[in-house]
């Protein structure tokens, strides 16, 4: 796949920076580049390791303490609950401040992410593709991404819960208020920008400095992906680290050309039919669609 140069000459004989995955060779590796030295090496891991204990690295950890109190509880597994979005205060307008509010802060990793990948004169919004130079494009394959990953995420949900290895998931418990509907879509879009700007872009940027494999990175995004959703119970691991390859794969081919907007609106259109879904259906079609 013929991708764009991403950074210059003295970015790579400083060792600062590894190559684009889309110059690697047949491992994965780029070729030609001079080794890192350790202190970048270093230094661009402790960034790594920072921005993800700031963000969903530290959800990754707290979902595994979730996931083994649940485990070891008298109570099994499938009779806990696991809330995603619920009020966070009883008077309607101070939740509605609350939930405004968290969104707001939940997205300053993002803001962070890009600032750091912005250094030495990057462009991070056009090497990771968050951009809107191709909308009508972006649309229609998160749209198909969004058919693919959710079909059969709903049917594992459904088995897991069959078998007793997942919990059961509360998309949304807001209070019924005329805000609510326009709060669970901009949370639905914060988890799309959150994690597939950090998970993907970031870490593919990040661990290609590292001069990682191709597949390496793809399994360490998948991985990350699947801890942090680990509060839901076994099956949605296995299932978003299903999401994770998925997604991290068509990231870095040729039709996914390093874009994460087509992987944004996927995970947002995911989130919205949960969220909203969930909310405005009735009890008896979420218990026949196996979420209620």
């Amino acid at each position: 796949m013929n991708m764009p140069k991403r950074y210059s000459d003295d970015d790579q004989l400083d060792g600062h920076f590894g190559a684009p995955l889309g110059g690697a060779d047949a491992k994965g590796v780029a070729p030609g580049l001079a080794p890192l030295t350790r202190r970048a090496r270093l230094l661009i891991g402790a960034e790594i390791w920072i921005l993800l204990g700031l963000s969903l690295g530290k959800s990754g950890v707290y979902a595994v303490v979730n996931i083994i109190a649940m485990l070891t509880a008298p109570t099994p597994l499938g009779e806990h609950t696991a809330e995603i979005v619920k009020s966070q205060a009883p008077r309607p307008y101070l939740d509605l401040t609350y939930q405004i509010l968290s969104i707001g802060f939940a997205l300053m990793p993002v803001a962070l992410a890009l600032y750091l990948l912005s250094l030495r004169g990057r462009n991070a919004l056009k090497n990771i593709g968050l951009d809107g130079t191709r909308p009508w494009r972006d649309t229609a394959i998160g749209f198909g991404l969004a058919a693919i990953i959710g079909i059969p995420g709903l049917a594992l949900y459904a088995i897991g819960r069959a078998v007793g290895i997942t919990v059961e998931v509360q998309p949304a418990t807001l209070n019924s208020v005329w805000w609510t509907v326009p709060i669970l879509i901009l949370a639905a879009l914060q988890n799309g920008i959150l994690e597939e700007v950090i998970v993907v872009g970031y870490l593919f940027e990040r661990l290609g400095d590292l001069r990682w494999r191709t597949w390496s990175i793809i399994t360490a995004s998948a991985l990350l992906r699947g801890s942090y959703h680990l509060y839901q119970g076994i099956g949605p691991f296995f299932g978003n680290v299903v999401m994770g390859f998925v997604f991290g794969w068509f990231y870095q081919s040729k039709w996914g050309k390093r874009r994460v907007m087509p992987l944004i609106i996927a995970h947002t259109i995911l989130d919205i039919v949960a969220f909203v879904g969930y909310a405005l259906l009735p009890a008896a079609w979420l218990k026949a669609l196996g979420v209620g």
